[in-house]
């Protein structure tokens, strides 16, 4: 029997499972608010967490993120293949071949319409507990996106925010 490693197989969107996308803001060092996303898979692929880990992974170093890299200014890199678009209070994040959306707060929306960009925390990390469409606890929130196993395992990206209205 042969086994094909894992570092040529094909990425398939399957193996992500379910991406989930949260806004908030948050103070920032110049003590205005920073408008934050976190990108997360709830570990539901398959193959499982592990799975779904490593096509979040697959799919970030594919477009050029670095995972536990440094952070990418995508304000300074206009064809950055990650974009941001913000509409009707809602966060579009597209990256070839996802797209996933979520409400946003109005804290967040005055935030990025102030900066002009969101800081992005993608992470390989999978989070279960933060399903789409249900409540998340800010002490939760705080747990799982300030940790340092979160962050190490994530992409950092200064992502643009667009807009429909010219």
């Amino acid at each position: 029997m042969t086994s094909t490693p894992s570092a040529t197989r094909p990425f398939r969107p399957a193996d992500l499972g379910t991406v989930a996308v949260l806004a908030w803001s948050g103070e920032a060092p110049d003590g205005s608010d920073m408008p934050y996303l976190l990108a997360y898979s709830l570990g539901d692929a398959a193959g499982g967490a592990e799975a779904g880990s490593a096509a979040v992974e697959a799919l970030l170093e594919n477009n050029g993120l670095p995972v536990g890299g440094d952070l990418v200014d995508g304000t300074a890199r206009p064809r950055l293949p990650v974009t941001l678009l913000v509409e009707s209070g809602t966060a579009v994040l597209n990256l070839a071949p996802l797209s996933a959306q979520c409400p946003a707060p109005e804290e967040w929306l005055a935030a990025v319409d102030e900066r002009g960009y969101a800081y992005l925390v993608f992470t390989t990390r999978p989070w279960p507990q933060g399903e789409p469409g249900k409540p998340v606890e800010a002490a939760a929130l705080k747990d799982f996106a300030g940790a340092e196993e979160t962050l190490t395992a994530a992409a950092h990206i200064v992502l643009p925010a667009r807009s429909l209205r010219g």
